[in-house]
């Protein structure tokens, strides 16, 4: 045994050929993200190791749960030749590699070859000793598929549990910044939050990396709440973040919130706004109108809920149902208005002057005849 070291030309080699070998059966990079490493230590060798290598390291990561499309399996061919005879030998152990012609390594799957490696020490082989020796390797390697597949079948549907998890999504190029956050604000406080390692690709590819596959999960959902552009229509659990006479806020996104109107908190006439939601509530609601000036949202939350879902509203609150066609009937119909103040329904008296005239508002109080 050579004293430990870095690799040398042989391991390098070896290494090189079981990669190649392995290469066409991993997975896309855009579908499995990880770096994946193959140890291989031969404690003893009864035939070739870097066969021994490409045999062990596929069921390795096809036990270690990465979807690789086939196993695949190598056996090495010698070659004995003396004038015009000659034989092919399989598996070829290292006298008969010390002694022999040829060292001729086949690797592959069921399928077909995915590698090759050929040393000789003559000036070179016919065509029929070449076929030969394809034959002998296909079938070698034909019966050590057999045995490798009579343990390990395919790889298992899930990764192994000492694997971090990564999930990918894509974010659009201009909504980076939304995920990054002024001088990484935003990121350092999900990763913190999550206790995750995000990182963002030029191209929009941002992967969460964790050893908990559901934290991933809502760490990708966190970022894909940041980077959603709000449509009317779209449905949001959303969270009461404020109270006002005249409706309430909910937050839909991280961020963003709108205004639920008091008269589309329910299917029916509210009296306050504190008996249908009260603070940190979590309602289901819906995009109704988005103000092209200033981009604020309007929301409602009774036309988020199923009929089934009015109903049980009406009764529990004990409300009047609003009158076919009337203005709490049509809820979303209405055009945008501003956020509290005057043109709201709990607005009070309209301002105008300083008192009545004529029993008219406007004037300065009342004017004899």
């Amino acid at each position: 045994m050579k004293r430990f070291g870095s690799p040398g030309r042989r391991e390098i080699g070896h290494g090189r050929l079981a990669w190649r070998s392995f290469k066409a059966v991993l997975p896309e990079e855009k579908s499995f993200p990880y770096t994946i490493r193959v140890v291989s230590d031969i404690l003893e060798s009864n035939g070739s190791s870097s066969m021994a290598t490409i045999c062990g390291g596929s069921l390795a990561m096809m036990d270690a749960g990465i979807p690789v499309k086939a196993a695949v399996a190598g056996v090495a061919m010698g070659l004995v030749k003396e004038g015009d005879a000659w034989a092919v030998l399989t598996d070829i152990a290292g006298q008969e590699d010390h002694y022999g012609d040829m060292d001729f390594k086949v690797a592959g799957t069921r399928n077909g070859i995915t590698a090759l490696q050929m040393d000789i020490k003559i000036s070179g082989i016919s065509r029929e000793i070449f076929a030969a020796a394809l034959e002998q390797a296909r079938r070698g390697r034909m019966f050590l598929l057999d045995k490798m597949e009579a343990t390990l079948q395919a790889a298992r549907p899930e990764l192994s549990e000492f694997a971090p998890r990564l999930l990918s999504i894509h974010v659009p190029e201009d909504k980076i910044r939304d995920v990054i956050g002024s001088g990484g604000k935003t990121i350092r406080a999900l990763q913190k939050e999550y206790s995750c390692k995000i990182d963002v690709q030029d191209d929009g590819t941002v992967t969460v990396a964790t050893n908990d596959l559901g934290t991933a999960e809502k760490c990708l959902e966190a970022i894909k709440a940041l980077t959603t552009t709000p449509e009317i229509g779209t449905e949001y659990e959303g969270t009461v973040k404020r109270i006002e006479p005249y409706g309430c806020f909910v937050e839909i996104l991280p961020g963003l919130d709108g205004l639920v109107h008091i008269s589309e908190l329910a299917p029916g006439r509210v009296r306050e706004t504190t008996d249908v939601v009260k603070m940190g509530d979590k309602v289901k609601v819906k995009i109704i109108a988005i103000d092209p000036v200033n981009g604020k949202v309007k929301l409602s939350r009774r036309q988020a809920l199923t009929p089934e879902e009015s109903a049980a509203e009406v009764e529990r609150l004990g409300l009047t149902a609003p009158a076919p066609g009337s203005d709490e009937d049509r809820g979303g119909d209405r055009p945008f208005r501003r956020e509290g103040g005057f043109g709201d329904r709990d607005r009070g008296p309209r301002p105008g002057g300083g008192g009545f005239r004529g029993g008219r508002p406007g004037g300065g109080g009342f004017r004899p005849r």
